[in-house]
Formats: structure tokens, sequence, C-alpha cells
């Protein structure tokens, strides 16, 4: 009954996003505005259908706690689920991605649409100083720039590995930081069709505001998105053992 519950879900998701976006490929010509608008109804219909296909629920804690304006979220990343799931929780969101993302037909055409800030993963510092650049312009519009300082998906509980350019960002835009726990990877793991029925939740942790030492700030930021997530891990059920 799970499997093919999942199978369902799976079927209908990639169908919906398909559908999505053969229907809003004249909205490429249109404002930015309107095309936020219609990401979020996509989001929405997805977790519609995480709800009720494979009975999924989301739940965003600490809302709250999000700064008002431009800023930076730092979340945890394990699974596909955040990679959409955190445009419902944000206003003006826009993620840092791969470069190579920026290819791809249709994704990539959406992801242009949207300012989506892309980065070179062994660029150096050229590509460091093009992504600080471009999430300057965006955190200065009032934009919330989602980054995954692990810059891949971490199965749940494994040791963290976070990348320092998190802390370069930070120092240089001067922007508060937003940690973001999760705890997505046990219901939605990575390079598997099943998804595990349950509660995921996003939390957002107390911002981190501006001008601490960047080594200060990193320290920070890692500890308390690991100690968090590791909190929504036994909440969850430790189930880390359905995920690879």
């Amino acid at each position: 009954m799970l499997l093919a519950r999942s199978i369902l879900f799976n079927i209908l998701f990639y169908t919906n996003l398909i559908a999505w976006m053969i229907a809003l490929l004249p909205a490429l010509a249109g404002p930015r505005a309107f095309m936020l608008r219609a990401v979020k109804a996509w989001v929405a219909s997805s977790i519609w259908l995480l709800r009720v296909v494979a009975g999924i629920r989301i739940e965003f804690r600490g809302v709250e706690k999000i700064p008002p304006g431009g800023c930076i979220v730092a979340s945890k990343h394990q699974s596909m689920l955040e990679t959409f799931a955190l445009v419902a929780m944000l206003d003006d969101p826009v993620y840092v991605l791969k470069r190579e993302l920026m290819w791809l037909p249709f994704f990539g055409w959406y992801a242009l649409k949207m300012n989506a800030v892309p980065v070179r993963r062994k660029g150096g510092s050229a590509a460091l100083a093009d992504l600080v650049a471009r999430a300057e312009v965006a955190v200065s519009a009032g934009r919330q720039v989602i980054i995954f300082p692990e810059g891949t998906r971490r199965t749940p509980g494994a040791p963290p590995d976070y990348r320092f350019g998190i802390a370069q960002l930070y120092k240089q835009i001067g922007a508060p930081c937003l940690p973001v726990a999760l705890n997505t990877g046990v219901f939605w793991p990575r390079r598997k069709i099943v998804r595990h029925p349950g509660t995921v939740v996003f939390e957002c942790l107390d911002p981190i505001a501006p001008g601490l030492p960047r080594g200060v700030f990193f320290a920070d930021l890692q500890d308390r998105i690991e100690a968090a997530s590791d909190a929504l891990l036994r909440e969850a059920g430790g189930q880390a053992q359905t995920t690879d």
C-alpha cells in the first residue's frame, strides 16, 4: 500500500509540474510578480498532493522569526521537498542553485524569470564574487535568498558538511541570516520513490544578526541548524534508516 501510494504521488506530482510549466509558458513574457503568484499556486498544489495522496503534512514553525525585508535563509538540505516548499513560507524567495540547472529547458527558463542566483561550484573566488553580487541585489530588493550551506542533500543524522562560502556571503552582504532546520529526509528520502506518511517540520530558528566574525557566524549557524534538525529527527521517530 505504501509503495502504491508513493508511486501514485510521484506520477501525479511530476504530471502536475509538467502541466504547470507548459501552461505558464506565455507568462514568461509577463511581469515577475505574476510568475511569483503562479509559482506559489503550484507549490500549494504540490503540498496538497503530498497531504492527500502521500499522507505527508507540512508544518512551518517559528515563521514569526522571519526578518522583515531582505535576508539570507540558510536551510538544512535533506530532500527535494525543501527545493520548493520553502516558497510557501516566504514572501519573495529566490534560490541559490547550480548554474547547470539554469541550462535545463523549462526549469531553467522559469529559474531565470525568477532571478535565481546561479553558482559555479568550482569557480573559485570569481564564482563567489558573482554569487555575492547577485545575492546582494536580491536582498536589497527585499527578497529572501535561500541557500543550502552544505551544497547537496544529506542523509538525516549524517555528519554535517557545511561550506564556508555561506560565511563569506553573510559577511559581505551584511544582512540577517535565518537558519532553518528540518526533517524532510525522513519522509521524502533522496534517491528513493517511497514517500513515508507523517508530519514534515520546517523550523525557523532565531535570526543571526549581521556583523559577526565569519568564523563565529559559521560555527553558530552549523550548531544551531544541526541541533534543531537532530531534535526534529527524534521527534519524527528517528527513522533515519528509511533513507540512504
